[in-house]
């Protein structure tokens, strides 16, 4: 992070919120040097803006339609320079408890001058949260997988996503459109999603919407039995250990 001037971004769905921000980071550039990058109102044009803008600091709400502010989060560590996160939020003293335990920065609004230049500062020297720790705070699974590509990062809804394959220390994630890697463990996936996705093999994990039969391939004198999916041509086997899934789904 820069020792000069801070450079800052402010993230909130709500234009007054934002206003109230830009008054208050106006305050405190009497204590910090610090410039305002820009806007954003969406967590997806937040991601957009920091894949091309040198920021420092990011004020992110964590109320917001579509993707909240932890969950993006997440994927800013995925940046290749993650900027430092304080989160602005109104959440009562017991959900405060988890920002605190995880030793994630916040600032309770109505936000106060004195409040964010304390945050600021300590934003000079902070490391990036981990995505351990962000996971640790939030109660739902995420909505999007992310995907880096070439210094940019691809949001995955986890809705268009047909299944998910181990290949050594990644994950392919497979759409109807294409595939994406990712480095996870799907062992973690599978308990994260667990009723969305269903496990086939010990490295695949099927969309359960997304099955539309199962079918029978011989071969080396024994049938074994492979899954039939909506979107994509390919087929993929069913395990000995995991063909009770033909039984339960119904499609002999």
């Amino acid at each position: 992070m820069s020792t000069e001037r801070l450079r800052v971004l402010i993230v909130d769905d709500e234009p007054p919120a934002r206003a109230r921000l830009r008054d208050v980071l106006a305050d405190c550039a009497a204590e910090i040097e610090l410039d305002i990058v820009g806007e954003a109102s969406t967590s997806r044009a937040a991601l957009d803006m920091l894949e091309t803008s040198n920021v420092d600091v990011v004020l992110l709400d964590i109320r917001m339609p579509e993707m909240d502010g932890i969950e993006l989060a997440q994927h800013l560590q995925k940046l290749e320079r993650p900027p430092a996160i304080v989160f602005t939020t109104a959440y009562d003293v017991y959900a405060i408890r988890a920002f605190e335990v995880h030793a994630v920065d916040y600032v309770l609004k109505p936000i106060r001058t004195a409040r964010l230049v304390e945050a600021l500062k300590r934003a000079r020297s902070a490391r990036p949260p981990t995505v351990e720790s962000l996971r640790g705070m939030s109660n739902r699974a995420p909505a999007f997988l992310s995907a880096q590509e070439r210094g940019r990062i691809h949001l995955i809804p986890i809705e268009d996503v047909l299944y998910l394959k181990a290949e050594l220390k990644y994950v392919t994630v497979r759409t109807a459109e294409r595939e994406y890697l990712i480095e996870d463990a799907l062992g973690r996936l599978e308990q994260e999603y667990a009723e969305r996705f269903v496990r086939v093999h010990r490295n695949c994990l099927i969309a359960r919407g997304a099955i539309r039969g199962f079918e029978r391939k011989s071969g080396d004198g024994e049938a074994q039995w492979q899954v039939v999916l909506e979107g994509c041509e390919e087929k993929l086997a069913v395990s000995r250990r995991q063909q009770h899934i033909v039984r339960e789904f119904g499609r002999p």
